[in-house]
């Protein structure tokens, strides 16, 4: 991520300004003229291949309302959660970190999501500062999420008095979700490629993927 010069002031948006129109341009490009076929492909020879690429978009676009209203919710909204339609087919979804497949299947309706997601998160950063993400912080499980640790320069620590759990700041969260565009976005790309399709867009080296303890096989 290309980094403005940081004061406390700096509007969280201007930190991550992604968010307002690139992911979703991205994702848009690389799943363009996809097939049912393509979109639903998987295979058991790679782990990252157990997810098709409508699963790895439905993954995404779901997160954003997961982590910003269902774990943030109480800390950013303190006088109750701001409404959106379908709670149960968005964040409560009986389908493992995904839309409710049986109301978000096409693609167009899963993007229709994402659109709503990025837009909800635009704005939250349009009224957070850099000061006031870094001084909000989440206690959650970090057991299994040493890349995490690894990956972000601040904001997420190990509570030293009980090691399975630790503490995300608002800042690193916001960090999180774009790492998680950007490495479910390369597994989509790894995915085209396991059916001889070509890539469309650059994905930066940025994140979990870029980690050295990453699976980075290729087909």
């Amino acid at each position: 991520m290309t980094q403005p010069e940081i004061r406390g002031d700096t509007r969280g948006i201007e930190l991550f300004p992604q968010f307002r129109q690139e992911i979703y341009d991205m994702y848009r490009q690389e799943l363009a003229g996809l097939t049912d076929e393509q979109l639903d492909f998987t295979s058991d020879r790679w782990g990252w291949s157990e997810w098709s690429i409508r699963f790895n978009l439905s993954h995404v676009a779901s997160g954003d309302f997961r982590w910003l209203l269902q774990r943030w919710g109480e800390n950013l909204f303190t006088d109750g959660l701001p409404e959106i339609d379908d709670w149960e087919g968005i964040i409560d979804s009986p389908y493992d970190r995904r839309l409710d497949e049986t109301k978000y299947w096409d693609v167009d309706s899963i993007f229709g999501v994402m659109r709503k997601s990025l837009d909800f998160v635009c704005s939250i950063l349009e009224a957070e500062t850099v000061d006031s993400m870094r001084s909000k912080e989440l206690r959650s499980s970090v057991s299994g999420q040493l890349h995490w640790l690894e990956a972000h320069p601040s904001g997420v620590r190990e509570d030293p008095n009980d090691p399975p759990w630790g503490y995300i700041d608002l800042e690193a969260t916001f960090r999180h979700r774009y790492f998680e565009y950007m490495t479910h976005l390369y597994n989509i790309q790894r995915l085209k490629k396991a059916q001889g399709l070509e890539v469309a867009v650059d994905v930066p080296e940025v994140g979990y993927h870029a980690l050295p303890s990453w699976d980075r096989s290729e087909p």
